[in-house]
């Protein structure tokens, strides 16, 4: 690489991060949140996503035990 290229990479970056920086850090709405955790229901969501993922986990390992069943030659 030649140095314009470097030197215009350089600048770049560092124009990229100030653009980063230069963003507001009010909070526009915390409704949905305050929401959730005033009522519980915070609870019943982190329930059913548990749920969901030992479903999949459970469903994962299934499929491969049967995989492996399969490719030692075993039927049940």
């Amino acid at each position: 690489m030649n140095i314009f290229k470097k030197l215009s990479l350089l600048i770049t970056l560092c124009l990229l991060g100030t653009f980063i920086f230069a963003q507001d850090n009010t909070v526009i709405n915390t409704a949905p949140k305050d929401f959730m955790e005033s009522n519980g229901k915070i609870y019943v969501v982190v329930a059913v996503v548990l749920v969901i993922i030992i479903g999949l986990f459970f469903y994962l390992f299934n499929i491969d035990r049967k995989l492996s069943r399969l490719e030692k030659g075993e039927k049940k």
